[in-house]
């Protein structure tokens, strides 16, 4: 992998990873000021600040590593330098995705049982087809 292309992707996890943080974020500020306190808003709530965390991972991890491929960057690199930072911004990415699925898996099992199944059967179906475009 190039240090170009790595500049490249580290720029779009960096871009993703932003938007689905703050959109995270927005949905445990929500549940931290409303009067919900059931068991499965609750479990929102974790879970999107999970995500939210795993969000700012991955944006630090992928900033370092912009900074770095960027031209100009004062010090020699090769990619062995990147393994660690670009696993972490990897692993990161990931987790707050699936945890992201697993808050709109649960987010209707707060208004209904029948709109629990819903969320929950859209929830499943798009983590198969994640999963389907990760390993093709």
């Amino acid at each position: 992998m190039t240090l170009n292309y790595l500049n490249k992707l580290a720029s779009q996890i960096l871009t993703m990873s932003s938007l689905l943080g703050g959109f995270s974020i927005t949905i445990a500020a929500n549940f931290l000021i409303s009067d919900l306190n059931t068991k499965y808003s609750n479990r929102v709530f974790k879970v999107s600040v999970l995500a939210a965390c795993f969000f700012i991972i991955s944006i630090l991890a992928s900033a370092g590593i912009v900074m770095k491929t960027t031209e100009g960057y004062p010090f020699p690199l090769k990619n062995s330098d990147f393994s660690l930072i670009r696993t972490i911004s990897g692993l990161s990415f990931l987790f707050g995705i699936l945890s992201l699925i697993f808050m709109i898996g649960m987010s209707g099992w707060i208004k209904s049982k029948k709109l629990g199944i819903y969320t929950t059967i859209i929830g499943v179906l798009t983590f198969i087809l994640i999963l389907i475009m990760i390993t093709t």
